[in-house]
């Protein structure tokens, strides 16, 4: 979807989820700070949802960032394999339950993997955190800790959105069809790389294997080119920097059908500042 599109909305009481892909370093948190309101009138989202492992620095997000992007209108925020890289992240996950760190970590970890929002007048969102296992470091069984999540969930609501922190395509795309029909969507992250497959699958959920990132799009994946390409040329480690420039906010919006829970569109959006 181009940048200067509106979404139509689908007729009756659908739940309108704006998720945006990875927010990265300073850039992407201050791109998605300024035109988020601009991006709420466009879309006119029940609730916004965000990636938001590398928001600080590029790696990991800290307690200080995630209070500005909450402050800035985020309902909820998702993470990934980073989660733990700065330093007071575990309390705050304690004490800020719409902050996630993937459900497959140990029970025993900080924080919580799903948290159930409510819009004004809108049924109930439930948003569950699940990291891949494909070239990532080794965790319990994301497929396992979906069912044990999604029993407890739609207990409390039918319109169920899942983030899957992953590497692979092919565990994302599983995920999706896994998942298929017992929720309203599976939206893919980490590869920072927004891809052109947003689709509703057979039995209803909405699906696409990665949704990008907001931060610089002339970068490396966010990072600056000039070290990565020295990391592939020499084959020697390089500081990770994240990239300066203009950014680009990356996502999808659906639109999610209160009484089924079935994803009644997806649509991908790439903002321009």
């Amino acid at each position: 979807m181009s940048s200067a599109a509106a979404l139509d909305r689908p007729s009756g009481q659908s739940v309108r989820v704006l998720f945006f892909g990875d927010v990265f370093a300073r850039p992407g948190r201050v791109f998605l700070a300024e035109n988020l309101p601009r991006l709420r009138e466009r879309y006119a989202p029940d609730l916004v949802a965000a990636n938001a492992e590398n928001a600080s620095g590029g790696l990991g997000l800290a307690p200080r960032e995630a209070r500005a992007l909450l402050e800035a209108g985020v309902d909820v925020l998702t993470t990934g394999n980073h989660v733990w890289r700065q330093r007071g992240i575990g309390p705050f996950l304690d004490e800020n339950p719409r902050v996630l760190r993937p459900a497959n970590y140990p029970p025993t970890a900080p924080g919580s993997g799903s948290v159930v929002v409510r819009a004004a007048g809108r049924a109930p969102v439930a948003f569950l955190n699940l990291e891949g296992r494909i070239f990532m470091s080794p965790l319990d069984d994301p497929f396992r800790t979906a069912d044990e999540h999604l029993e407890r969930l739609a207990q409390e609501t039918k319109v169920i959105v899942v983030d899957f922190h992953a590497e692979a395509t092919s565990e994302k795309a599983a995920m999706g069809h896994y998942l298929d029909g017992r929720v309203g969507a599976v939206i893919g992250t980490h590869t920072h790389v927004q891809t052109a497959d947003a689709r509703v699958l057979a039995r209803g959920t909405g699906f696409i294997t990665d949704i990008g990132m907001t931060g610089v799009e002339d970068s490396i994946i966010g990072l600056d080119q000039a070290g990565i390409i020295e990391r592939f040329i020499r084959g020697r480690p390089t500081p990770f920097r994240p990239a300066k420039g203009e950014a680009v906010a990356m996502g999808v919006v659906l639109d999610l059908d209160p009484e089924s829970g079935r994803c009644l569109n997806i649509e991908s959006f790439r903002h321009r500042g």
